[in-house]
């Protein structure tokens, strides 16, 4: 899998893309990550890449700098409505996108390429959205300062889930939002302390029953903390 990622600050990516997980999928040859910076694609003296809305209101990234950076990752010109090629997807991260669940995020797994498109300010100009881009996605209902984290975001929870990326696949499929609820509570050595114990359950070494006890406390902590999930 190829991930372009077009931002005006490639430096905040190097410290997250340089480390753990998305470091070892890199150097295994898994996962390739490129950065773009989109102030490279500007054709101001000073590398502006934004302008003010018109009609009034505050800074606005502007359409040519992403259509020349586009073309040049996907090495031919974007065309209006026929934006990335089959296998590849480019995407928008603010906050009038889908919300990013982990259904969604498999679903990006199945594409050879994306290019991830990571603004500030108030956004893009329309045209943007209207003409270059295939989705828009939000992590949540907050404000950032810039979409630069919402991409690392989206990046984490992709790369973990690329084949051969985590040594034992068994352990993605087990977690929190896997089959629509969280994950069961997990405990490790010592089986006491300070008084509070471990479900004797844990050390029985009956796998049946263990299995059968963490469906349970799944079901029953999605209950609690995440009804919503079990709706769904």
């Amino acid at each position: 899998m190829i991930i372009d990622v077009i931002t005006i600050f490639p430096e905040m990516f190097s410290p997250v893309l340089g480390e753990s997980i998305i470091k070892r999928a890199q150097d295994k040859g898994l996962v390739r990550i490129n950065l773009h910076d989109l102030r490279d694609y500007s054709d101001d003296a000073h590398r502006k890449v934004d302008a003010a809305s018109y009609g009034g209101g505050g800074m606005v990234f502007k359409v040519e700098p992403f259509f020349k950076a586009l073309k040049n990752v996907l090495g031919k010109q974007p065309l209006p409505q026929a934006k990335a090629p089959k296998g590849a997807k480019v995407i928008l991260f603010g906050p009038a996108g889908k919300t990013l669940t982990q259904p969604l995020v498999k679903e990006f797994l199945k594409q050879e390429r994306l290019i991830l498109f990571a603004p500030r300010y108030e956004g893009v100009d329309e045209r943007v959205r209207e003409h270059l881009i295939d989705e828009e996605i939000s992590i949540g209902d907050f404000i950032l300062s810039g979409a630069e984290l919402a991409a690392m975001v989206f990046i984490d929870c992709l790369v973990r889930l690329v084949p051969g990326v985590v040594s034992n696949p068994n352990s993605v499929k087990e977690e929190s939002f896997e089959n629509s609820r969280l994950d069961f509570p997990h405990y490790t050595k010592p089986p006491e302390f300070n008084g509070w114990k471990v479900p004797e359950v844990l050390l029985s070494g009956n796998h049946t029953k263990v299995k059968q006890w963490r469906k349970k406390q799944a079901l029953e902590v999605t209950r609690k903390k995440r009804p919503d999930l079990l709706r769904s």
